[in-house]
């Protein structure tokens, strides 16, 4: 499942207006002992690329405090790889 949490829009340096849409990423992992929510991310460029990176942590608050890195930075779909490896 896919849940759109927040768009934000600028004009870049050469004068373009850009807008890039954040994906917070639900998928269900099932154990023989118990079941949880695996969190990732998908950020897409309106009328561009989009990259997703599933199962990045079992934590809300985390996956939180990282939707809110990527959307106060306007990360973009090339850059999201790179951020969440320092991140983790």
């Amino acid at each position: 499942m896919e849940l759109e949490l927040a768009s934000r829009q600028w004009v870049d340096q050469r004068g373009d207006r850009r807008s890039f849409h954040y994906y917070l990423v639900v998928d269900q992992v099932e154990t023989p002992g118990f079941c949880c929510e695996n969190y990732g991310v998908r950020i897409a460029e309106e009328g561009g690329e989009s990259t997703k990176i599933p199962a990045i942590t079992t934590s809300a608050m985390r996956i939180d405090e990282l939707m809110t890195l990527l959307t106060e930075n306007l990360v973009g779909p090339a850059g999201l790889a790179d951020v969440i490896a320092d991140w983790l």
